[in-house]
């Protein structure tokens, strides 16, 4: 079952009941009228919290999280600014933390530049798409080393950042640049917030990465095996600024856009499947590297 990913951009009080998330309006001014909305909990993957008037109660956060719901919070801005997560997500998790902890660096080495060669040739197909000579990238991933020593990732990363967006946007990737950072920013945090969720799924620690060491951040895991998807939300966004140059603010439109990633179809291990899906199959994969049941992480491809 592909799960959702629902965001809430008006206030509202948040209850459960009967295993359904319940969203209420007729206790503030102006929504009396409103119906209330219901969705099933098991459906659920990631809620995005957007209104600084959105209230809900300490039962509500143990229900959704039971159920491993992602729950994210925005500040006034539409940032996403901070995430929980189920910290018992999988019955083997005591197991999978010993060996997650205990990986040689090694298997580290030749999982990241696993990672680096699937993300850089997700990258090439976003500007083939695009008619963008990508024969410099194709090399590059051909002689990614074991732990990308010479640092392939970062001399693709300033080709493909020239190349994928009109010359007339004059786009430098920035946190806090000038759009569409915006909606990179946005599709990334969701992004990331699915990939811990798969991560706490298949019983790992997020905060443990392979490459990404930040001592300040709790989901290096997330932000190592979230690379080779990162294309997928970059393609979607290159759609969406064909489509219209009106990006300054994240509209209802452009988000419902960019939470639709979660179910767009790619191929993993040569099967079609929803994006979602197949990073279950990711975060699974790379734990069965950890225990030595295999040597390489399953990431997906564009269908």
């Amino acid at each position: 079952m592909i799960k959702r990913t629902i965001f809430i951009t008006r206030p509202c009080r948040l209850n459960t009941s009967n295993e359904q998330l319940i969203i209420k309006y007729n206790h503030l001014k102006g929504y009396e009228d409103e119906a209330d909305k219901s969705i099933p909990i098991e459906d659920i993957a990631i809620v995005m919290l957007e209104n600084q008037q959105i209230s809900l109660t300490h039962p509500v956060l143990n229900k959704l999280i039971e159920y491993n719901v992602a729950v994210v919070s925005c500040n006034k801005q539409l940032h996403p600014t901070g995430m929980m997560l189920n910290l018992d997500g999988s019955s083997v998790q005591s197991e999978r933390f010993r060996v997650q902890i205990e990986v040689s660096e090694p298997l580290k080495k030749q999982l990241w530049q696993q990672t680096v060669m699937a993300k850089i040739n997700n990258q090439a197909h976003v500007l083939e798409e695009w008619n963008v000579e990508t024969a410099y990238l194709t090399k590059i991933a051909n002689n990614i080393k074991s732990g990308d020593k010479e640092n392939g990732e970062a001399m693709a990363a300033v080709y493909y950042w020239q190349r994928l967006f009109p010359p007339t946007w004059n786009f430098y990737r920035k946190r806090e640049g000038i759009p569409p950072n915006n909606l990179l920013n946005y599709g990334y945090a969701i992004l990331r917030a699915a990939t811990a969720r798969s991560l706490v799924g298949s019983g790992l620690l997020p905060t443990f990465g392979i490459f990404h060491r930040n001592r300040y951040n709790a989901y290096c895991l997330a932000d190592d095996i979230m690379e080779p998807y990162r294309p997928f939300i970059d393609s979607v966004i290159r759609e969406i600024i064909h489509s219209t140059s009106e990006v300054e603010t994240l509209s209802i439109d452009i988000k419902s856009k960019l939470l639709n990633t979660m179910s767009m179809d790619v191929f993993i291990d040569g099967k079609k499947s929803p994006l979602l899906v197949a990073l279950q199959r990711t975060t699974a994969s790379l734990a069965n590297c950890y225990l030595g049941n295999q040597r390489r992480i399953l990431y997906p491809t564009f269908a």
